[in-house]
């Protein structure tokens, strides 16, 4: 499969299965996204990998959207971590959790399980829930599981820009 027929297949799948996971997929998904790059290398992110009853049970109690995966990995951020362009002072810490965070979305389609980048999430209730992320910004939460039979991309799926419209070429 090329990289554009990756991206192509990857829709937000919001109906997934309980079965099992197997152990190198989640491996292999966590080494794509400690991999990503990051402004100066600094990485300032951490990759939290839920996959205890107890602890999906307090990520459902912050977010509804978790379609029924047994797996979740949330992506924070600290921005005190992160390099700050000094012409404009912006700061990079969201934009390296984006990047990590989409690395790991598209390896959860490269391994033939599916996902939906959640950021719908009750953040305060979940760090007083999991106080381990307490001190980061929760950018993302990638409920992970295989495919329910059924599941389709939402209708607007397909709906995108023409490149003519998106590109400006100089």
């Amino acid at each position: 499969m090329t990289f554009l027929e990756l991206v192509r297949s990857r829709y937000s799948c919001r109906k997934l299965t309980s079965k099992k996971i197997e152990p190198e997929k989640i491996e292999r998904i966590l080494q794509a996204a400690i991999v990503a790059p990051t402004a100066k290398n600094l990485q300032p992110y951490k990759i939290w990998k839920i996959s205890s009853v107890e602890y999906m049970e307090k990520i459902k109690q912050t977010t509804h959207f978790t379609f029924g995966a047994e797996l979740a990995i949330v992506v924070g951020i600290k921005k005190e971590e992160a390099f700050v362009r000094p012409f404009d002072n912006m700061n990079f810490a969201q934009v390296d959790g984006a990047i990590v965070a989409t690395h790991i979305m598209l390896a959860v389609q490269a391994e033939g399980l599916s996902t939906t980048w959640v950021g719908y999430i009750d953040t305060p209730k979940l760090q007083e829930l999991i106080p381990e992320m307490k001190g980061y910004e929760i950018i993302a939460m990638f409920p992970i599981g295989y495919p329910a039979e059924d599941a389709k991309p939402s209708n607007r799926h397909e709906d995108r820009r023409k490149i003519s419209e998106a590109v400006i070429e100089l």
